[in-house]
């Protein structure tokens, strides 16, 4: 019995010293209605479709629409796990092909004026789900919020979305130099939304290469020219995604392809030195590996 019981620890923790990184992406742009979340809703139907665990962070805390662009009946949500009433667990939801979405909250002020460790506490959070994620896509809200900042940070890939559209390119630049300025992310990957042609779309990223290049320390590669599509009004309308509703349609098939290059990007192996999502559960497995070989 004691040799079982040995036994099962010892598989248990292999299983966890052996266990990958989530891999966390968030989706921001600065400025809203370049639309963040049916990027961010395609790339998680995507993955989801391929049998990945995906999991949807509703970042926009005070003005939620995750919840309503998919139709779900939410009960509680994020405002119900900052004031304790329950925990992140709890108000999980699962959406189209098995996602799961963390809503967030809907015309409460109190949600966007969080402090800064309020936020750190939301992330750490994370560290304490039971159940396996692949993927974690966050949605932030529009601006640069210490909110968005925080989100950003702490997630291993950053995407900008923009569009053509002058106030577009300025907020994303805005947003890019915080990040890199005060909070040491340099490297982006920019989605360029609503586009005519994919010259277009390689133009508008050239105009934001050459602002960022002249005067920060960034690196901008290019990912996805999303078309401008009807088919994804009439998707929103619908409450679905594009790629389920329309899945021949034009911004469908770019979004797929964004998803599956995303599934490609390198997840470090090693924590970045400041605050991660899932940074808890990498810390228990690190000590955990540290014990199992100690013995």
């Amino acid at each position: 019995m004691i040799d079982t019981i040995i036994h099962d620890q010892a598989s248990g923790l292999r299983r966890l010293t052996n266990s990958t990184r989530t891999k966390v992406i968030t989706v921001t742009g600065g400025k809203g209605g370049v639309g963040k979340t049916n990027i961010t809703l395609g790339m998680a139907t995507s993955m989801a479709k391929q049998g990945k665990k995906v999991m949807v962070l509703d970042a926009d805390l005070g003005l939620a629409n995750i919840d309503v662009l998919l139709g779900l009946r939410v009960g509680k949500n994020l405002s119900h796990v900052m004031q304790g009433i329950c925990d992140l667990k709890d108000i999980i939801v699962e959406g189209p092909h098995g996602m799961r979405i963390i809503p967030a909250s809907s015309g409460m002020r109190g949600m966007t004026e969080l402090s800064t460790s309020q936020h750190a506490g939301l992330i750490r959070a994370f560290g304490s789900l039971d159940e396996g994620v692949d993927v974690l896509l966050v949605d932030t809200a529009a601006g640069i919020s210490d909110m968005v900042l925080s989100f950003s940070r702490a997630a291993q890939d950053v995407v900008i979305v923009v569009c053509d559209e002058p106030t577009s390119i300025t907020d994303a630049y805005a947003l890019i130099k915080l990040l890199s300025r005060e909070h040491g992310v340099t490297r982006f990957k920019i989605v360029t939304n609503m586009i005519h042609s994919y010259r277009e779309g390689h133009e508008l990223f050239m105009k934001l290469t050459r602002v960022t290049e002249r005067f920060l320390n960034a690196n901008l590669e290019l990912v996805a020219c999303v078309p401008l599509d009807e088919r994804v009004r009439q998707a929103v309308k619908r409450q679905k995604v594009v790629v389920d509703a329309y899945p021949s349609s034009p911004a469908a098939l770019a979004v797929n392809t964004l998803a599956n290059k995303a599934l490609t990007w390198p997840v470090p192996r090693i924590l970045s030195g400041h605050l991660e999502f899932f940074v808890e559960r990498l810390l228990i497995r690190d000590e955990a590996a540290g014990d199992y070989l100690s013995e």
